[in-house]
């Protein structure tokens, strides 16, 4: 297996597509297609699974399933619909980026709903001999999977960003539906698969396993409970000062273009407005 940087806005360490063979696990936004075609070097994939359809993760889905048309796209069923007809995605990703969506995520394309495989959890999909095991991981996402193939744990974002080996472990919390208790049920179940690393999209691979499931789960409880109190500017300070304290100048600047520090305390802050509203 290997990662493939995308170079998302020309910078290293933010998004990777990782490529099993002639299978690739969430190959990031079409805005870095022509990086990740040179990266596979002429090799034609022809399984595409996405552990979410966030535009970061899925966005080059639907462009790759036209480029290459025996692709089959898996994706957990509550995001399926969104693979096929995108325009609502689309919408609630223009109000949040505005006029730099194309410049962050270039086109998303719709998936033939033909070609797409409905996940809900539990699958082992097989590929000439390579199995891959399938689990529901929500917490991040409410449509998240987390993929298992041979003592290799492909999490997405709920398994938290890395950028690399020694940098801080942190779980990104953008909006809509952020659940803490459901991302420690995932951080749970991935732990008991005793994987040998984790591969994540944010970027690249960690054999700390036990010590980064539990710096993420440390992580989100930690900013999750201040930003239950404090207001947006004292949150972002508080955690960037952290985030700084602990990486180089290039590992902090790769942490925030893959976690957007306020998209990652509206994600908290949404979360405990639901709760209130349903309390």
């Amino acid at each position: 297996m290997r990662a493939i940087d995308c170079l998302h806005l020309g910078r290293e360490h933010v998004i990777c597509c990782w490529q099993v063979g002639d299978v690739l696990i969430d190959p990031g936004p079409s805005s870095c297609l022509d990086t990740v075609m040179e990266g596979l070097d002429g090799l034609e994939p022809r399984a595409l699974l996405l552990t979410h359809i966030h535009l970061d993760h899925a966005g080059a889905s639907g462009t790759l399933a036209r480029r290459f048309p025996s692709l089959e796209v898996y994706v957990h069923e509550r995001g399926a619909r969104h693979m096929i007809s995108p325009e609502r995605l689309i919408q609630s990703a223009s109000r949040l980026y505005g006029d730099d969506m194309d410049r962050l995520w270039g086109a998303f394309e719709p998936v033939p709903e033909e070609r797409l495989h409905v996940l809900s959890g539990g699958e082992r999909l097989e590929f000439g001999g390579r199995s891959f095991e399938v689990a529901y991981t929500p917490g991040h996402a409410s449509h998240h999977v987390s993929y298992l193939h041979d003592g290799t744990a492909f999490t997405g974002d709920v398994g938290g960003c890395r950028v690399v080996p020694g940098a801080p472990a942190i779980p990104p919390t953008p909006p809509p539906d952020i659940d803490l208790e459901g991302w420690h049920r995932s951080l749970e179940l991935i732990s008991r698969w005793r994987p040998e690393r984790l591969a994540m999209t944010h970027f690249g691979a960690s054999e700390d396993v036990d010590g980064q499931l539990a710096e993420v789960g440390e992580r989100l409880d930690r900013w999750g409970a201040l930003a239950r109190s404090a207001a947006e500017a004292d949150w972002i300070r508080a955690v960037q000062e952290e985030m700084r304290g602990q990486s180089s100048s290039a590992e902090f600047e790769s942490l925030l273009q893959a976690v957007p520090s306020g998209q990652a305390y509206a994600g908290l802050r949404r979360y405990w407005d639901k709760l209130a509203g349903a309390g």
